[in-house]
Parts: structure tokens; C-alpha cells; sequence
């Protein structure tokens, strides 16, 4: 048997979930409106210098603690390699509590890949 939904839970979740974060094309199109962003690439170094997103920063787990490129100014989008790697998410709740703004790109590299989107090496 199927329980039902608690409809006023669904309309918070995906309330936040817009609110938090974003795909491929949505975020593309925020590169070329020029949106007050950031994007963070929380992937290993080795694997940002093969391809990312254009203008992305390279802010791999071990230098999380730098805040390096984060900015209380702008919203950061995070992303890391796919929608099965939580890393970004656990990124955006690190820097969360350091007070500053994030969004987490859904889908990761791989997405925006998917997607045909521009990577710069």
C-alpha cells in the first residue's frame, strides 16, 4: 500500500530545492545574463585541469577551510563530478556555515557535459 504524501512537506522540499539549487542550462544561462555568481569546482585538481565550467575556480576538499574565491556578495554554485557525488552538497553545507550563499549544480561535470555545454582546459 501506497502512504500519501504530506503535500505541505512536498511544497517545502521543492520550495528549498529550487531555491538551492540549479542545472546546466539554467546555470548557463546565468553565465551569460552576467549574474552576480561564482561557480566553484570542488573536484581534484588533476580533474579541473582536464575540463570545466568556464570561469569556475578550483576549490578541491583540502582547501576548503580557504574560502578561497567564495564571496558573502555573490552565490557560490558548487559543483563536483556527477548527481551520484554528494561532494558538492557536503561543500555547500561547509560553506553554509561559514555564512556564505550557495547553490549546488545538479548533475555535477557530468551534466553540464551532457548538456554540450562550453569547458575550458
Amino acid at each position: 500500500m501506497i502512504t500519501l504524501i504530506d503535500t505541505r512537506k512536498a511544497v517545502d522540499y521543492f520550495n528549498a530545492k529550487l531555491e538551492f539549487t540549479t542545472g546546466p542550462l539554467e546555470l548557463h544561462d546565468m553565465i551569460e545574463r552576467g549574474e552576480n555568481i561564482s561557480i566553484v569546482d570542488v573536484r581534484k585538481e588533476e580533474d579541473y585541469r582536464k575540463g570545466h565550467i568556464p570561469g569556475s575556480i578550483n576549490l578541491p576538499r583540502e582547501k576548503w577551510d580557504t574560502l578561497e574565491g567564495l564571496s558573502g556578495n555573490r552565490t557560490s554554485v558548487v559543483y563536483c563530478y556527477s548527481q551520484q557525488c554528494h561532494l558538492a552538497a557536503i561543500a555547500c553545507k561547509h560553506f553554509a556555515e561559514g555564512g556564505y550563499p550557495v547553490m549546488e549544480l545538479e548533475g555535477g561535470f557530468e551534466a553540464w557535459q551532457k548538456c554540450s555545454l562550453p569547458v575550458e582546459m
